[in-house]
């Protein structure tokens, strides 16, 4: 009986699957006004974004009040190429969607980019660890093609979630580097940790000193408050 039932679930959630691709595949992104207001900062969307014609101008990214808010349009990552993390560094900010999944069909990541490098070129490479506002989070790299760590479905009870759409949520998102460790900090707590020899490697990073900045899935609106960089 046992074994009949978890067949019966892994069954079930293997048909769920071709639902959730289709979901994200059918979800197209949707222009916005404004392009970068923020002096110094830099952007690039994902590939497939711009084969479909969408620029940085097609997402907006700007001061507000004591922070940034960014709302897209295309998966768009941004930089500051001042803002450098070297030898062992903690970078953070705490991301707030206002509406929860206001601007889309299903949960969209956002989340701190580290380890920079050639950024805005067919070479780039960095790693970034961003959450849903479901529970879920991912840590993912380009080098300069894009490399998984541990998917999209990432779990963790550290991870807040929203009580529904259109409610908000905040999550407060680190990466930092410590020793050979790199690791994922979210809400305080580490979900994900790697080793230097895990990350850097070819076709992956280059190093884990380089720029810093965020990364935003498309069609996503938050603030992002307590930007900063620092020692662990």
């Amino acid at each position: 009986m046992k074994r009949t039932m978890q067949v019966a679930l892994a069954t079930a959630a293997l048909a769920l699957v071709p639902q959730l691709v289709q979901a994200q595949e059918m979800e197209k992104s949707t222009a916005v006004k404004g392009g970068i207001q923020m002096k110094g900062w830099m952007g690039k969307v994902d590939g497939k974004e711009a084969k479909a014609g969408l620029t940085v101008d097609s997402a907006k990214f700007v001061a507000m009040g004591p922070g940034m808010h960014a709302t897209t349009g295309p998966a768009i990552t941004y930089w500051n190429p001042e803002m450098k993390g070297k030898g062992d560094y903690v970078v953070k900010a705490t991301f707030s969607e206002r509406e929860y999944m206001g601007l889309n069909n299903h949960p969209h990541p956002y989340g701190i980019v580290m380890g920079g490098n050639d950024m805005g070129t067919d070479n780039e490479s960095y790693l970034y660890c961003a959450a849903y506002g479901n529970g879920n989070f991912i840590v993912r790299g380009m080098g300069p093609a894009p490399f998984q760590m541990n998917g999209r479905g990432g779990t963790s009870e550290a991870v807040h979630k929203a009580e529904a759409k259109g409610k908000p949520v905040t999550q407060e998102i680190a990466m930092q580097v410590k020793g050979d460790k790199v690791s994922c900090i979210i809400n305080g707590t580490e979900v994900a940790s790697y080793s230097k020899a895990e990350l850097v490697a070819a076709g992956k990073l280059k190093s884990t000193d380089g720029v810093v900045g965020f990364r935003m899935g498309h069609n996503t609106d938050a603030h992002i408050a307590g930007f900063s960089i620092g020692k662990p």
